[in-house]
């Protein structure tokens, strides 16, 4: 194609559009005419609610990871704290929790240590406070041991008491600590009384496998006794006080192929479980101290009326 039939004329208007500052003039006008059209009439309101409804959803979709990210960061700071709260709350349980046992113990040993006082009251034989340090190492005996020994004037024989009754009886002495054999056991016997009745018997330690009772052996098959008679010591064996509560009857066993019955008593002391005792004097040993200034009295009447039966 020759050059000189090129056309280098512009193309026609409506091929070539408005120039840029006819295009400026005019989008200005419009904006200046919706601006003033808007703000007198409201006419862009209606267009304006439906953009923003249509935009809603994607507003919404843009917005979840924020929304995530933030409720994330919420969720383990609310983990850590509550993780912190239940960790503070369980140390003050426990804390709680073992003063409230520390209580209910020094109220049950304040309550068992009352009721010791008002047994001991009741007797008029000198006695000492001690506490039950451990059971004997032997399995086929009933023996605990004390705290108080020679050194405390505790001797061979002494009673032993409970707060609810009769627990056994000093065997072996020490220095420092002394054995104590429970009613329960199998070697030991004890003169109780019936308070029902006033019939005197003998009591024997269980000789089971279990050996946590008492039986009163040698008891004719039509012995007056009932189930839940009360025994306590007789006093006939200058050991044990009378009047001590020593166990109650359990069971009767009347057997016609048998002279005697079989009566199984329950130890009122708490032969497994107490931790403060009351060890007494023997009862002999008492009477030996009071036989004492008795027997000096006639001896001084007899130094002072010496000097008037011999002649001068």
């Amino acid at each position: 194609m020759p050059l000189g039939t090129l056309d280098r004329t512009p193309p026609p208007f409506f091929r070539q559009g408005p120039s840029a500052l006819s295009k400026l003039i005019l989008f200005s006008a419009l904006s200046l005419f919706l601006m003033v059209a808007d703000t007198r009439f409201k006419v862009a309101q209606p267009i304006r609610l439906v953009v923003a409804t249509a935009l809603r959803p994607v507003q919404w979709l843009v917005l979840q990871p924020v929304a995530w990210a933030h409720g994330g960061g919420k969720y383990f700071e609310d983990l850590h704290a509550s993780q912190a709260t239940t960790e503070l709350t369980q140390k003050k349980l426990n804390a709680q929790s073992q003063r409230a046992g520390q209580v209910e113990s020094l109220t049950l040993e304040n309550t068992r240590l009352r009721q010791l006082l008002v047994l001991q009251s009741r007797v008029d034989t000198l006695g000492q406070a001690a506490s039950v340090l451990y059971d004997a190492a032997d399995p086929y005996t009933r023996k605990v041991i004390v705290d108080i020994g020679l050194t405390k004037g505790v001797v061979a024989g002494s009673p032993v008491l409970d707060e609810s009754g009769v627990l056994g009886q000093v065997t072996r002495v020490y220095p420092s600590v002394s054995e104590v054999t429970l009613v329960t056991d199998r070697d030991q016997a004890i003169p109780v009384l019936n308070t029902r009745t006033g019939a005197r018997a003998i009591a024997f330690g269980d000789g089971s496998a279990t050996g946590a009772g008492l039986e009163l052996r040698f008891m004719s098959a039509n012995a007056d006794v009932q189930e839940g008679d009360l025994l306590t010591t007789s006093g006939i064996d200058a050991v044990y006080p009378p009047g001590l509560p020593v166990a109650k009857v359990l069971r009767i066993d009347r057997r016609v192929d048998s002279a005697f019955a079989r009566i199984v008593c329950v130890p009122l002391a708490l032969a497994s479980g107490t931790t403060h005792v009351m060890v007494l004097k023997p009862v002999q040993g008492a009477f030996v101290r009071q036989a004492e200034p008795e027997a000096a009295v006639p001896a001084v009447g007899k130094k002072a009326a010496a000097p008037t039966k011999a002649p001068p």
